[in-house]
């Protein structure tokens, strides 16, 4: 399914004093299956927009997405997470068909989380170590006296059950019914004081509107590998992504403005965190309150937008 953006009127676009547009040939960007990723492209193409440039959005899959790139069917996408690429993204960046610009600005984070007053029962924390001492203080009737580690819903993986196993920590892992259910049960037990562990990641909403820390693992030399050779005292936990912006190798040519923008701008966990949560807890729309973010933060993308029109003189 196919959605075309409205293009913003030419009295508009001479207000602002940004468009440009050297092509009047269609930005095609991809849609994928979360709402940060809605947003990270909606905002670079309401970028592009401000500039003179024709917007299509195309729903298309994380995996799939990248022959689609690289054959110039999609031609860009700012939230890549380089942990969930598939094989065909590698090859496709070996060969120069997709073009890495660079980090969008997000930090990834997976990983266990516990709302801050457990550091009071459980001294030592944010370390895992101080789980071995302290599971008891995490425990529930069905886990005494280990501790109760909710995970990922089952059919995501077994990340969190492979490390308990491989490190001998004294947590039961129990598989989260869903992320609804998780974040469910994530508040309700921040609300009564009580305690929780949890595989969890972020950039998410869930973190606008609570504090949570994470549990701290061992420096991995290199990069961690969470499948095996995790032991007490050399654990590092989870690998961790990165999320880049990629491009078909043709974006700069067919639009250097474009592409400049693209490459200048950046979004932090923060607006995302909080975008998220106005779309997926409060049920606005994901285009207004795209628009609402634009309107409060000219001085934020003005200069990206500025960046493409230097890139064209």
């Amino acid at each position: 399914m196919m959605k075309k953006t409205t293009l913003l009127t030419a009295a508009s676009l001479v207000l602002a004093g940004a468009a440009y547009a050297d092509s009047d040939e269609t930005i095609r960007i991809p849609i994928n299956e979360w709402t940060g990723q809605h947003i990270s492209a909606h905002i670079t193409g309401t970028l592009f927009e401000k500039a003179g440039y024709t917007v299509e959005y195309v729903t298309a899959g994380a995996v799939p997405q990248f022959a689609a790139i690289a054959q110039g069917d999609l031609d860009l996408q700012p939230e890549t997470w380089t942990n969930n690429v598939g094989d065909i993204y590698p090859k496709a960046v070996d060969s120069g068909d997709i073009v890495v610009v660079g980090g969008l600005g997000l930090q990834p984070q997976e990983g266990w989380i516990y709302p801050p007053y457990m550091a009071e029962k459980c001294p030592g924390l944010p370390s895992y170590e101080a789980l071995y001492d302290c599971a008891q203080a995490f425990a529930s009737a069905d886990t005494f006296p280990n501790g109760r580690l909710i995970t990922y819903p089952a059919d995501w993986g077994t990340r969190s059950k492979d490390v308990v196993a491989q490190i001998g920590i004294p947590f039961a892992p129990v598989a989260g019914g869903s992320e609804g259910a998780m974040i469910a049960e994530a508040k309700a037990a921040v609300a009564a004081g009580d305690p929780i562990l949890m595989m969890f990641w972020q950039p998410h909403w869930l973190f606008a509107e609570n504090d949570f820390d994470w549990v701290a693992w061992d420096a991995a030399d290199g990069e961690c590998v969470e499948e095996s050779g995790q032991t007490r005292g050399s654990a590092c936990g989870f690998q961790q992504a990165s999320i880049d912006k990629i491009a078909n190798k043709d974006m700069a040519s067919k639009w250097p403005g474009a592409a400049a923008i693209y490459e200048a701008m950046s979004i932090d966990n923060a607006t995302q965190n909080t975008l998220m949560l106005e779309i997926d807890q409060k049920g606005r729309d994901l285009e207004e309150v795209v628009a609402e973010w634009i309107d409060a933060n000219e001085a934020t993308w003005m200069p990206w937008v500025e960046a493409g029109k230097a890139a064209m003189q």
